[in-house]
C-alpha cells in the first residue's frame, strides 16, 4: 500500500498494478518477484478517484499543481512510514470503530477468507493474493471453503443426491446381514 503510485491505478480496467513493495522503508519488487494485478471494487475505485482529486486540489493550492510521487504520502510528500501509519492512524481507527486490534496484514487474510467462504474461485483469489501456487492458498484457507465440513458428506444420504438412490432395484431397502437399524 505505501509503495503504490497514482500510475499503478487503472480506472478503465478497475485494477491496481502491484509493481513494488516496501520493507522497512526500502522499495523493491514484490516479494514474489512478479508484478500482479489486483482487482478494485467499484467502491474502492470511487474512493481512490476522490483521493486523487483531493490531492490534486491540495497541489494546486500550493501553486505547483504536481502531486507527490506516492499515492499515499506523508506531510512532506514522501513515502509513508508504515509504523507511523499503524500506530497513529490504523489502530486509532480500529478503536474508534469499536473493533479489536489486528495487524494491517490481517486485512489481507480477511479479504481471502471472505472471498473463499462465499464460494469465489480459489484460483482467482490465489492470483489476487500473489501466491506462487494455488496450493499455498488451499493449504492456508481450506477450512474456509464452503462445504469443507461434514454437511456435504451428509448430503450423500439425501434421496435427491445426483445419481444416488436409497432403494435397491426391486424397490426394497437392502440391509447388510447383521446391520443395526
Amino acid at each position: 500500500m505505501v509503495a503504490l503510485k497514482p500510475g499503478d491505478l487503472d480506472f478503465t480496467g478497475n485494477f491496481i498494478q502491484v509493481r513494488r513493495g516496501s520493507v522497512r522503508g526500502e522499495v523493491s519488487t514484490p516479494k514474489s518477484g512478479k508484478l500482479r494485478r489486483v482487482d478494485m471494487s467499484g467502491q474502492l475505485a470511487r474512493v481512490l478517484k476522490g483521493h486523487l482529486t483531493e490531492r490534486k486540489k491540495e497541489a494546486l493550492k500550493k501553486g505547483s499543481g504536481e502531486r507527490p510521487e506516492w499515492l499515499f504520502y506523508n506531510k512532506n510528500g514522501g513515502m509513508l512510514d508504515i509504523n507511523h501509519l499503524r500506530k497513529r492512524v490504523f489502530y486509532k481507527a480500529l478503536e474508534k470503530a469499536g473493533l479489536r486490534r489486528v495487524r494491517i496484514h490481517d486485512l489481507r487474510h480477511t479479504y481471502a477468507t471472505l472471498r473463499i467462504s462465499k464460494g469465489d474461485n480459489i484460483a482467482d483469489v490465489s492470483k489476487q493474493l500473489g501466491h506462487h501456487s494455488i496450493k499455498i492458498t488451499v493449504d492456508s484457507y481450506y477450512h474456509w471453503m464452503p462445504g469443507a465440513s461434514k454437511s456435504e458428506v451428509d448430503q450423500l444420504d439425501s434421496e435427491t443426491a445426483p445419481g444416488c438412490t436409497l432403494y435397491a432395484p426391486n424397490g426394497k431397502i437392502r440391509k447388510k446381514k447383521g446391520a443395526i437399524d
